[in-house]
């Protein structure tokens, strides 16, 4: 059996990082600029390490799949990011952050780099203020916080509801800076198809050329993946189209493991599917439900009134409305976190409460707080999320509907759960580096931090933490040896055999020549996904789904058509190679999700829930990292390995967001 080192340094939790950084090697300034780093990845986390990286001195290559690095899907974050200032005098702390952290993640994180996370997060913020970043600020010119399910503390920072995009240009500014200076060489348009090994060690990638068609070899003494998570194999999802794991894939295929795949988070705040001809969701903030109230009718026969259309949900006053969240959980309310949230408006839909013409929806309400603080200061916080809104279901949430027995009702916005962000990824120890010398992994492409279920505004604190202020030192202490090694020649046989290998890969896509188009099946692999893998998941489906989703790679592999040709620009070429790569993904997912006989944040076993519909976690036999690794074929199912979770400074419990 495998043993597995995460490299946990010893001493009480709040000192590891402390004494890890006393006692880790460096490299000096001379010797940084004989040294070369690829990072992959331009959102919130790669920019922020290859910036960081260049500033110190190293030479970095980062590769962008957009045309910009100010189009990574990191823009799209809305709420906040969250940070222990205690700004609110409202008993904060970093161990607060921490223990909540943990908590929301159902006990299902590594202890040691969670603490380091609440740690380090206090610097972000000053590091983004140092920047430029516009957060909101209250009267007396102090950044405000906000609160954010999981948490019952304001400790979230943010800009409107575009944290994400101004996250986003602070890190872009601080990158383009690198890159003016020379120490970042910035790749826009090219994606990674492979990590190139040489003697065990991660040592280049091959890139694809996404205008020219070409694949193209590049060399350095570290690797840095920081490519986001696996969302969009269930097609549709609140990540942006582009959103893929072929890299990970690739770095899995290569050795690296995958750590609870399982794990994948439904938003509870979304809008709903409204057809069978989208190509993706849309997420609305959590930070709305700091002042919406989620709800559906009481009676069940004004649910059936709502989702024939003869009534809307203004209709319908207040004795009338079952705010289930407060009901059920009262000392979080609206706030609970997304997995507890998102469960509980499936169990509201599947009892008929629905409110959409789907009966797949359940409103989210802003007549109470208008009432108290005023149209004004609710568009304020909200107004940009307001108007998205209205741009895609023309109902404006701000809008006075009517008034009954002196209330006023405002229009409620209706949303669904769905798919969002993925806990699951790439396995890495402390270090921040997977179970292949000198590849690392940061930000939502890792498992790192969030255990079973990710807390609100914690993604963003994450990806420039591991950015920012991990990665630039865990990488010294692997490099530090490195530097009598010489640069490497992409005329070695490792790199040739390696774009070999995709070149065969590309020209059998293309002389496939079946019938079907890859969103077709694409689509094919997110029904399957949602339905035997999704939100709520049993044996017996589980076991089906897997079924499937190998017909799935036969369909693909038999009757797939990609038209034009694999010289120059070719989408629907990206598009296979990378769908390919998701239906090896959902198989992961779905092995994952079979072997974890429990209940615990994002995923959801239907045998394994309380009396109340709770999730039930069994720790005696499932508190581990699941590490799954690749057997050499796509066909062979992975190998589990299991990586035990040691807790020193928190007792492990059953969540309560009730009392």
């Amino acid at each position: 059996m495998t043993k597995i080192d995460s490299k946990i340094p010893e001493g009480p939790v709040a000192e590891k990082w402390t004494n890890y950084k006393a006692h880790q090697k460096l490299v000096n300034p001379a010797n940084k600029r004989r040294l070369d780093i690829i990072v992959v990845g331009t959102g919130l986390a790669g920019a922020s390490a290859a910036a960081s990286l260049g500033e110190m001195g190293f030479r970095v290559f980062n590769f962008c799949i957009q045309d910009s690095p100010r189009r990574a899907h990191s823009i799209a974050a809305q709420g906040g990011i969250n940070a222990a200032k205690n700004y609110q005098n409202d008993g904060d702390s970093v161990y607060r952050l921490f223990y909540d952290t943990v908590k929301g993640g159902d006990y299902r994180a590594r202890e040691a780099n969670v603490y380091r996370l609440a740690e380090v997060s206090n610097a972000i913020i000053d590091q983004c203020v140092a920047q430029g970043v516009p957060f909101a600020r209250e009267y007396g010119g102090l950044l405000d916080n906000r609160s954010f399910g999981g948490a019952q503390v304001s400790r979230t920072f943010y800009a409107r509801g575009q944290t994400g995009q101004q996250l986003l240009l602070g890190a872009y500014s601080a990158l383009s800076r690198q890159v003016n200076a020379g120490t970042v060489k910035l790749y826009t348009r090219y994606e990674m198809q492979d990590v190139v090994l040489i003697d065990g060690r991660a040592r280049g990638i091959i890139a694809k050329d996404l205008v020219s068609g070409k694949l193209e070899r590049f060399a350095a003494h570290a690797v840095v993946i920081a490519t986001g998570g696996y969302g969009n194999a269930y097609f549709l999802s609140t990540n942006a189209m582009t959103c893929n794991c072929t890299a990970a894939i690739s770095c899995y295929r290569k050795g690296a493991w995958m750590a609870n795949p399982a794990m994948v988070q439904i938003h509870p705040t979304c809008i709903p599917v409204h057809g069978d001809k989208q190509s993706k969701l849309t997420l609305m903030s959590e930070s709305l439900r700091n002042d919406g109230r989620i709800w559906v009718p009481k009676k069940k026969e004004d649910a059936v009134k709502l989702q024939k259309g003869e009534i809307k949900g203004s209709d319908i006053p207040e004795e009338d409305r079952d705010y289930y969240l407060e009901r059920r959980y009262p000392a979080f309310g609206n706030l609970v976190p997304r997995d507890v949230a998102s469960r509980a408006a499936k169990e509201r839909c599947d009892a008929g409460f629905g409110v959409n013409n789907t009966g797949l929806a359940v409103f989210l309400d802003f007549s109470e707080a208008i009432s108290r603080l005023g149209i004004d200061i609710v568009l304020q916080r909200y107004g940009n999320l307001f108007d998205m809104y209205e741009e895609i279901t023309d109902v404006n949430p701000g809008e006075l509907a009517k008034e009954i027995a002196g209330v006023k009702y405002y229009n409620p916005m209706m949303i669904y759960p769905a798919i969002h962000y993925t806990m699951g990824g790439i396995w890495v120890d402390y270090e921040l580096m997977t179970s292949i010398k000198g590849l690392f992994a940061i930000g939502e492409c890792n498992f790192s931090d969030h255990g079973a279920n990710r807390l609100g505004a914690s993604a963003l604190m994450q990806g420039l933490a591991d950015g920012y202020f991990v990665l630039p030192y865990t990488i010294q202490n692997y490099l530090a040896d490195q530097i009598t090694v010489p640069r490497f020649s992409t005329d070695l046989p490792e790199f040739a055999a390696a774009e070999k290998a995709i070149q065969d890969k590309i020209n059998w896509m293309m002389n496939i020549k079946g019938k079907k188009s890859v969103d077709s099946i694409h689509k094919e692999l997110g029904h399957v996904m949602w339905e035997y893998v999704g939100m709520g998941r049993t044996a017996e489906g589980l076991k089906t789904g897997i079924a499937k989703l190998k017909e799935i790679r036969k369909t693909f592999e038999k009757d797939l058509f990609i038209p034009g040709d694999k010289e120059g620009m070719n989408v629907e070429l990206d598009k296979a190679i990378r769908l390919y790569d998701f239906i090896i993904m959902g198989e992961l997912v779905a092995y994952d999700a079979l072997n974890r006989n429990e209940s615990c944040g994002g995923h959801f076993r239907e045998e394994y829930q309380t009396e109340e519909g709770e999730a039930k976690r069994d720790d005696e036999n499932f508190f581990y990292v699941a590490c799954w690794e690749y057997q050499g074929s796509d066909e062979k199912a992975p190998e589990l390995l299991k990586e035990p979770l040691v807790y020193e400074a928190i007792k492990v419990q059953t969540r309560n967001y009730k009392s």
